[in-house]
């Protein structure tokens, strides 16, 4: 009987469900959606996240992320403030007034310091925020942030509902990819510009 009793903790509760926690409290194969208009920064969380074993997928601006977030209901939204088009605050009201993607974790993204300023300041309904540059440990920090508080909790997709995501880099694009992301040059260019 006890073997019995371990079998079933370590594969499921009383009505057979795997756990999306691991002992380790870190999410297991978790989709997130990354949203920047920056090719560079969505490479560089996707290789981050993917070398974790999580699905990613990206969206260069926030009406793309729109279609993806509803069509995908990721677990998890790294998503940039400032961007052309509908600015990262517009797609975290969107999102928060939808049923379908209202209560997914967004953790806010940006390293324009007024952006950054006026998120502190606002909060706008996001559930973290991380400034650029940023590195591996940030990222994987407010991943373990979120688990903890009980925000993420990853989903069981059925084989019938696979993740559609962006295609893999080659082996050689991929290895070139840095492990910190740094601003993009165009919120530099604003952050001078503003300063005058």
């Amino acid at each position: 009987m006890a073997g019995f009793q371990l079998i079933k903790r370590l594969f499921g509760g009383e009505h057979g469900e795997r756990r999306a926690l691991p002992r380790s409290g870190k999410p297991k194969e978790a989709c997130i959606l990354v949203v920047d208009d920056s090719a560079t920064i969505r490479a560089v969380i996707g290789k981050m996240l993917t070398q974790n074993h999580h699905s990613v997928l990206k969206a260069a601006d926030g009406d793309e992320a729109l279609v993806i977030a509803k069509r995908e209901i990721p677990d998890l939204i790294f998503l940039d403030i400032v961007m052309p088009g509908m600015s990262g605050f517009s797609v975290l009201r969107a999102l928060r007034h939808d049923p379908l993607t209202r209560d997914i974790p967004i953790v806010m993204i940006s390293g324009n310091l007024q952006a950054t300023e006026q998120f502190y300041v606002q909060r706008f309904g996001a559930d973290d925020f991380m400034k650029k540059p940023f590195g591996r440990s940030e990222v994987f920090a407010r991943i373990e942030h979120l688990t903890a508080s009980g925000r993420l909790v990853v989903r069981e997709r059925t084989t019938m509902e696979p993740v559609t995501s962006e295609p893999e880099h080659t082996a050689a694009e991929h290895a070139a990819i840095p492990d910190i992301a740094m601003p993009d040059p165009h919120d530099m260019i604003e952050q001078s510009g503003n300063r005058g």
